[in-house]
């Protein structure tokens, strides 16, 4: 696994997660997509859920939990695989970046 003390950023995280991801299932990154879903309580952004779809109906995942800056990594069988602290805090830059304009967001979770 690679050192999760590397990210800075949300385009760092969205690598992280990306190469991750592949890494459990052998997968090659550039050969499959990461999309990303907003993840709101009470109308607020308080998270992201990153979602890769690989061959033969293979679907990996991970959520970043923006309030306690958490990255929970899911191998194809839905099983939590990692549970990582991201060292740097992201929640800034989510705000002030005006994530909600984003085109990466495609739909939007509740969390209740």
């Amino acid at each position: 696994m690679r050192d999760i003390s590397s990210v800075r950023s949300l385009n760092d995280l969205r690598d992280f997660v990306h190469q991750e991801l592949c890494r459990f299932e052998n997968l090659l990154a550039e050969q499959f997509q990461l999309t990303e879903s907003r993840i709101l309580r009470q109308g607020e952004l308080c998270g992201l859920q990153f979602m890769l779809q690989g061959p033969r109906s293979v679907r990996l995942n991970a959520v970043w939990a923006a309030d306690k800056n958490d990255l929970y990594l899911y191998n194809a069988r839905g099983e939590r695989c990692a549970k990582l602290k991201v060292s740097t805090q992201l929640s800034t830059e989510l705000s002030q970046t005006g994530f909600s304009q984003t085109k990466l967001s495609q739909t939007d979770s509740s969390a209740a």
